[in-house]
């Protein structure tokens, strides 16, 4: 070993798992460039990182999806592109063939990436919600809605799926200015699940609508093990950078019984901060130009220690 081979050596901390990120779609032996900041970095923590054929699992060869994963590398956190409830489920068991071990378990994932596994703790926190399982492609009837809209608040709503909504396309597949009005409801919805298409994830999600303060933006807040490890802006607001009061979102992390989460935070116009949305830190995206060193010394830190502790 060289001199300066031994000095960065010595300088890199000692880490307790390996980053598992998405190959290039075209150069599958390299990184995929969205995600190439974050492989330097893990590297310059000292850390191992391994590829993910991550179109191959989304086709459902699982096994074909870690062939670049060396064998016997033991624990990894994930960082890159979604991922389908099912399809995490195979690769932790494609994983765990080849000898490693996802720090986020399978019904983890589950939990903190659809909204109906992580509602129930954050009900008090987050607009209203109610849910209907549904296939791509096939939307709930107008009475199905119509008794789905019932168990909400009066007023205004929005749709979306387990994961995600179409807010980009607000008045014709998110927005429901009335939720007692059943033929808006269920021409938008519909609209929604056509343009999801395939991607459409678990069913159809109906949201009370609640007005934030469009200045102040969203804190899209990191938290490992029930601790809050990092604040970043929101990445479609990354100019803005709100300084949240977490004293109420805390247990409900803590009890969510997850690794590794993200939430988003926003102002109510009326002054309350709102979770917006929860999910899996592993799929959760960091604002451009966010230097991800910090997250994942934090992630290559940590330990199996009970949950809870901060």
């Amino acid at each position: 070993m060289t001199a300066s081979a031994a000095a960065s050596a010595a300088a890199s901390p000692t880490v307790s798992a390996s980053l598992l990120l998405c190959c290039d779609p075209l150069r599958p032996a390299r990184c995929d460039p969205h995600f190439a900041d974050h492989a330097t970095a893990a590297r310059d923590l000292g850390a191992a990182v391994a590829l993910l054929d991550h179109d191959a699992l989304l086709a459902g060869d699982a096994a074909e999806a870690v062939r670049r994963v060396p064998k016997d590398l033991g624990p990894l956190w994930y960082r890159g592109w979604m991922i389908p409830v099912a399809a995490y489920a195979e690769l932790e068991t494609a994983l765990a063939a080849r000898g490693g071990q996802l720090r986020t378990s399978a019904e983890q994932y589950r939990t903190a990436h659809q909204l109906p596994g992580w509602y129930h703790r954050f009900a008090e926190a987050t607009p209203a919600s109610g849910w209907l399982a549904c296939a791509p492609g096939q939307a709930p009837t107008r009475e199905e809605l119509a008794a789905l809209a019932r168990s909400l608040p009066p007023g205004a709503g929005i749709v979306k799926d387990y994961v995600k909504s179409r807010k980009h396309e607000w008045d014709t597949a998110c927005y429901l200015p009335d939720l007692a009005d059943t033929e808006a409801v269920h021409r938008v919805v519909s609209r929604f699940v056509e343009v999801r298409e395939d991607s459409l994830a678990g069913g159809v999600v109906l949201r009370a609508f609640e007005r934030f303060s469009a200045a102040t933006g969203e804190a899209r807040i990191w938290w490992l093990d029930g601790g809050p490890v990092l604040t970043t802006p929101h990445p479609d607001s990354p100019e803005l950078l709100p300084c949240p009061d977490l004293a109420a979102v805390r247990p409900l992390v803590a009890a969510l019984g997850c690794r590794f989460v993200s939430t988003d935070l926003a102002l109510r116009e009326d002054g309350a901060w709102r979770v917006v949305e929860v999910g899996d830190g592993q799929v959760s995206g960091l604002p451009a130009g966010t230097d991800p060193s910090a997250l994942l010394k934090t992630l290559f830190a940590g330990t199996d220690e009970q949950l809870g502790a901060g």
